[in-house]
């Protein structure tokens, strides 16, 4: 497959000329959401090649029974799948009697897709002949409203090129979908009704198990060199879990004829009855036309990007490569909703099940407190709050774990755990302490320390103790130590001492006594409250700090530098750069037992400790664990080139920090890992934001302060980005000879910029 198929450009994503081998990737990189559902790029019309199915709804998912042996006790019981939702978009096309199949024409010939970023509208176009010789020109516009979220909208525009047509368009509603992730090729919808008007129709399905109830709608409306013919289907075909109508018209040579298709869905989620919903949908839809439906998605687009844009001069890979990421995480997420969280793939795919991990937490909350609201970073967190109890039953019945004691979930929909390796499920702990920063972080950025009585420090608590309850006192060593963990780097299973779970650990425990302080003395009603809720005394505190006091950090003499667990200098160290070049990726190409016992790292591990807790270490302590691990690190995880990109910035190594970039900016566009058919890595792109804010903008929050140690890549002339700080919003602008400053707020703000304090005032420039 050509990696490199699509056109650099700013604003768009772009594939021109029709190859069926990269249809399903293709699917992938152009799909559209809207925060509330999303779409792969699928066609409309029937294709009878290679695809990947897939339409999504937000928080509909499915409980796949797990089934393990019984030395195994603790195992999540089920693995939540993400659904492929019932199909709105189709529209079989038939013309002089036979059916549009892309796959099967004499030629496709001008085939481009065209994701418009700044539009949020997805464009396909192409000439084709058809067997029967007929020449057509086909042009599709897709979008879901960010307006009306549960409304998708469909022009389809067929020009019969050498002679007449009789075209039939048979668009349709389906719950007789299969997943790509299923096994046994089970269905998830059971059908419960099917109902139709003159140009409507609505399919009424129930997930099984879970009982979501969904109504998939459309509503169709035909066109003649753009003039609505007021057609009324010719026949109808249905059964109880389909509906399909025919719509004939006779098109003149060079004429146009267009069907303009509503559709979407209304979910048990947020209505009690979704049919009533969706008629409702339908008739604003209608009232609101085509066309302003159109403007409309083109200014809420406009508003999103006026925030949270980043520009970069004299460098498109780069610039397409940050605006596909910041749109993708805006298709997934937009903070409306508590009970959403932003899934590994997002709209896009299945794989990971679509479920919320440790990602938002580490990578995602940073981008969403600096280009929105605050209120959207305050829900996510929000979000683990309600799932408390679920964290506290999931280390109680899992693990054994007394006293209030929470685990929160590797993978999670609903707070149950849903992971299906038992591994990573048990031993990845270190989620819990994302959980915990993510508070910190939340406070650190915005200010807002009410969120911490009224409900973080419930979830800090449960944290302690747990990581007082999971630490082992070692007699050998006369400290505490953490056995049988994985770390970040998912390429080590089982080992004891993670330096960065051991360090996570201290620090929750920490930062956990620290803000209990803290609300006693300023918060008193809530502290009691509290206190009384979770029976937490003194004397247990007392024995949490022995815990964080006299915790174990394995290190290295030698090389002067925290080792990532026991035992790691018993391995070959061969760095990568000494490996033949057939054996990478590793992970495609050697036996899990190999992976373990090498050096190899998936993404970063210590360096993920020496990210978050920058402050707690010299730069030369981060330069030595940078030089020693980052040439055993593979990268093989999306999460890991960010992290990188960002120390290597902070260490002058801009080349590499630049080649990180590039890397994290583009691995889907570029296919780096080889697996964008299966889907995009949406919360890694929160890491590509972070790369050019943290990394070469060098952000930093410290003592209610913005810092800034702005760099630029040779290859850029300059950059800009926004940011949200305490409800002002400061632009920032980098060249290689000086930094603006540009405040839209109404009270002058300090900046330090390398250290040295600037003052910039509202609505004024700034230039150092």
């Amino acid at each position: 497959m050509n990696q490199d198929y699509i056109k650099p450009d700013n604003w768009s994503i772009i594939e021109e000329g029709f190859d069926a081998e990269r249809v399903k990737s293709s699917e992938s990189l152009f799909s559209i959401g809207n925060g509330a559902m999303g779409q792969r790029a699928n066609f409309e019309e029937t294709y009878s090649g290679e695809t990947f199915q897939g339409s999504y709804i937000a928080g509909i998912y499915y409980p796949d029974k797990t089934k393990v042996g019984w030395w195994k006790n603790g195992y999540p019981k089920y693995f939540a799948k993400v659904l492929n939702a019932p199909n709105w978009i189709g529209i079989d096309i038939e013309i002089n009697g036979e059916n549009l199949d892309l796959a099967k024409c004499q030629s496709v010939n001008n085939f481009k897709r065209e994701l418009n970023m700044k539009e949020g509208v997805y464009y396909r176009s192409f000439q084709a002949i058809m067997q029967n010789g007929l020449n057509i020109s086909v042009k599709i516009t897709r979008f879901l409203s960010l307006d009306l979220d549960e409304l998708g909208v469909i022009n389809y525009e067929i020009i019969p090129l050498n002679g007449d047509a009789k075209i039939v368009f048979k668009p349709y509603v389906d719950a007789g979908v299969q997943n790509e992730d299923a096994n046994w090729e089970e269905k998830f919808w059971e059908p419960l009704d099917v109902k139709n008007s003159t140009n409507e129709a609505f399919v009424t399905a129930r997930t099984f198990k879970t009982h979501f109830i969904a109504t998939t709608f459309m509503q169709n409306s035909i066109l003649i060199n753009g003039q609505n013919v007021n057609a009324t289907p010719s026949n109808i075909e249905k059964n109880n879990e389909k509906v399909q109508y025919f719509y004939e018209i006779n098109v003149l040579r060079d004429e146009t004829g267009s069907i303009q298709k509503f559709g979407g869905y209304t979910v048990s989620l947020n209505h009690e009855n979704t049919q009533v919903a969706a008629q409702n949908i339908i008739s604003e839809g209608l009232k609101i036309g085509y066309s302003n439906l159109v403007e409309n998605q083109k200014l809420a687009w406009a508003k999103i990007w006026e925030m949270s844009d980043i520009t970069i001069d004299g460098d498109v890979k780069a610039q397409q490569g940050i605006r596909f990421n910041i749109f993708q995480l805006n298709q997934t997420y937009l903070g409306k909703d508590s009970r959403l969280n932003i899934g590994p793939k997002g709209f896009t795919g299945e794989k990971y099940g679509g479920s919320t991990y440790w990602d938002t937490e580490a990578y995602c909350i940073p981008f969403y407190m600096a280009t929105k609201d605050q209120q959207v970073a305050r829900n996510l967190l929000t979000y683990r709050y309600n799932q408390l109890d679920k964290a506290i039953e999931n280390a109680k019945d899992n693990l054994g774990f007394t006293n209030g004691a929470a685990l929160y979930p590797m993978v999670t929909m609903n707070g149950e755990e849903c992971h299906n390796e038992w591994e990573i499920t048990h031993e990845e702990i270190h989620r819990n302490g994302a959980i915990a920063f993510a508070i910190f972080n939340y406070y650190r950025f915005t200010g807002d320390y009410s969120y911490i009585p009224e409900k973080g420090l419930e979830v800090l608590i449960a944290i302690a103790r747990f990581w007082h309850q999971r630490a082992t006192y070692s007699t050998n060593k006369n400290q505490y130590v953490i056995l049988g963990v994985t770390g970040p780097n998912e390429y080590e299973n089982n080992v004891n001492n993670n330096f960065y779970t051991n360090y996570l650990a201290k620090w929750c425990i920490d930062y956990a006594v620290e803000q209990i302080n803290k609300v006693e003395n300023e918060y008193t009603s809530d502290y009691t409250r509290i206190m009384s809720k979770v029976n937490l005394d003194n004397a247990e505190i007392a024995h949490w700090k022995a815990v964080a006091d006299n915790m174990y950090f394995p290190y290295s003499k030698e090389h002067d530098v925290y080792l990532q667990q026991d035992g790691f200098l018993d391995k070959e160290l061969i760095k990568v750069h000494d490996l033949d070049k057939s054996q990478r990726p590793i992970n495609q190409k050697w036996s899990w037992d190999r992976i373990l016992r090498s050096p190899y790292i998936k993404q970063a591990d210590t360096l993920q400790g020496f990210y978050f807790f920058e402050d707690h270490f010299s730069k030369e302590q981060l330069e030595k664990h940078f030089n020693f691990y980052e040439p055993f690190t593979v990268h093989e995880s999306s999460l890991s080139p960010c992290v990188h990109s960002i120390q290597a910035a902070v260490l002058d190594k801009m080349d590499m920090a630049y080649t990180f970039y590039l890397r994290t900016s583009r691995l889907d566009l570029d296919d780096y890992n080889k697996e964008v058919e299966e889907g995009c890595h949406i919360t890694s792109m929160a890491g590509t934001w972070m790369s050019i804010v943290e990394g070469f903008g060098g952000m930093r929050v410290k003592n209610d302060s913005l810092h800034f140690e702005p760099k630029i890549p040779s290859q850029w002339k300059g950059y800009s980005f926004k940011i949200n700080f305490r409800n002002q919003i400061l632009k920032v602008e980098v060249k290689s000879t000086e930094t603006k400053f540009t405040l839209e707020g109404n009270k002058p703000i300090s900046v330090y910029v390398n250290g040295k304090e600037v003052i910039v005032e509202p609505n004024s420039l700034v230039t150092v």
